[in-house]
């Protein structure tokens, strides 16, 4: 079921699923959306609701488009205040049950005007119609994002000082990372790996690449796992950029690959390492478009403590293989169905729609114009002539935001203006804040 459907049939196709959840002992389905902030906000219902919520969907101000991290709201032109309702209408086929949480299910949604026509601020339809726009050229997507996580005691310490990537921590907390595991599992996702990270208390997940709006679901119900799980072995999860002042950061690094029905273009074709013409345009574009995506991917003044040199975050405006200090990494895998290009200046305070909507935008750019990926870049882009930096600060990345013709296009007027004034408020809200104060603010949000 989608929400496109006519809303008898989403009603029936509700019952069905709801009689299911009930035979599952699941009395709750928890509906989730992320705002321009990057906060995952949610309402929730009785299962014997999810037919009604199915047809006409739950009721949720207007206003959460322009919510800020701490609950604050700023405006934008077409901000209606206290005035004004949509309707949360949930994607069905995305329907999960909860395995950390008892009892309960999840769904995300698509927000809609109380007529029943697609809310022009809704992420999720905009990613939905850039995944459209690309399938009207006979090509599709396959996505799925690194979820970056620290775990600290009550008292905010970090859970392991272990080696990084190291066994100690494997052993210190393997039972913690069964249950995140076996969640996953149970919840139907393809699990990839999961291990230790570098930063004390860091470990990461991946997943098997899909869809990209469903790689941005599975974004989301990753998170929401890790962070049930933690809090049952009295942990607290942090997604956030910067942990603390010293440390590398989360990421949120997105993964991506060009196809023409079932062959890769990132494969076998006459271009760098492979890449078929059609797949370095994209790249190309998304690379060009870089410094102005950094507002949707690296959307927290916090962002820009992690983004920096030396740390694999990928400060660089520029593409190499295998290079994780550049901003756009090939990777050519052990087979052609693996190979594909990582984007690793992105963080885990994005929406994790806007983000594959505004990449979507780039690379379909990167295709009408016909675009080139500019020379490699090999070893440490650090000090080489000619490599750009992108941008240190939220600040910088958001005027180039308001400047890109472009992503105003694609992502329409209203969910464009949303999104600036929210960046806006927040560096205004947080920007003069020293590193420590900062991390403060951010570390518990995300």
């Amino acid at each position: 079921m989608t929400t496109t459907q006519p809303r008898a049939e989403r009603a029936a196709q509700a019952r069905l699923a709801a009689a299911k959840l009930t035979d599952e002992a699941i009395d709750g389905v928890v509906l989730g959306w992320v705002d321009n902030a990057g906060i995952s906000r949610v309402k929730a219902i009785p299962v014997r609701q999810l037919a009604h919520a199915a047809e006409w969907g739950v009721g949720a101000s207007p206003s959460f488009d322009v919510f800020l991290l701490d609950d604050s709201m700023t405006s934008s032109p077409f901000t209606t205040g206290p005035e004004g309702d949509l309707r949360l209408v949930p994607d069905l086929t995305r329907l999960s049950r909860l395995a950390a949480q008892p009892g309960w299910a999840w769904a995300p949604v698509d927000r809609y005007t109380q007529d029943g026509t697609p809310h022009p601020g809704c992420q999720r339809r905009f990613a939905r119609r850039m995944v459209d726009a690309l399938a009207r050229r006979g090509l599709s997507l396959r996505a799925g994002f690194e979820v970056e996580w620290v775990v600290t005691d009550a008292d905010g310490r970090p859970a392991t000082e272990g080696p990084a990537y190291g066994m100690n921590r494997m052993i210190e907390h393997s039972d913690y990372l069964r249950d995140v595991l076996r969640a996953l599992t149970a919840q139907e996702l393809t699990v990839l790996q999961i291990h230790p990270e570098y930063a004390p208390g860091q470990f990461e997940v991946s997943v098997a690449a899909e869809g990209p709006i469903e790689a941005a679901d599975t974004a989301l119900l990753v998170r929401h796992t890790v962070r049930a799980v933690s809090q049952r072995y009295g942990l607290r999860a942090s997604f956030a950029p910067a942990v603390t002042a010293d440390g590398v950061g989360n990421g949120g690094h997105l993964h991506l690959s060009l196809w023409r029905g079932e062959q890769s273009l990132g494969h076998g074709g006459s271009g760098p390492y492979g890449l078929h013409d059609e797949a370095e345009t994209f790249f190309a574009g998304v690379l060009a478009e870089l410094p102005a995506l950094l507002a949707l991917g690296a959307p927290s003044v916090a962002s820009y403590l992690r983004l920096q040199p030396s740390r694999w975050a990928g400060p660089f405006r520029c593409w190499g293989l295998e290079n994780r200090e550049a901003a756009l990494r090939l990777i050519t895998g052990s087979t052609g169905s693996q190979a594909n290009a990582e984007i690793k200046c992105f963080d885990a305070a994005a929406n994790p729609y806007l983000v594959i909507g505004s990449v979507l935008a780039a690379g379909l750019a990167g295709l009408d114009a016909g675009r080139s990926l500019p020379p490699e870049v090999h070893g440490d882009p650090a000090g080489q002539s000619g490599v750009e930096r992108l941008p240190g600060e939220l600040s910088v990345a958001v005027d180039a935001y308001e400047k890109s013709v472009l992503l105003r296009e694609a992502l329409g007027a209203q969910l464009h203006a949303a999104v600036l004034a929210v960046r806006r408020a927040e560096v205004e809200l947080l920007g003069s804040l020293g590193a420590e104060e900062l991390i403060a603010a951010t570390r518990w949000r995300y």
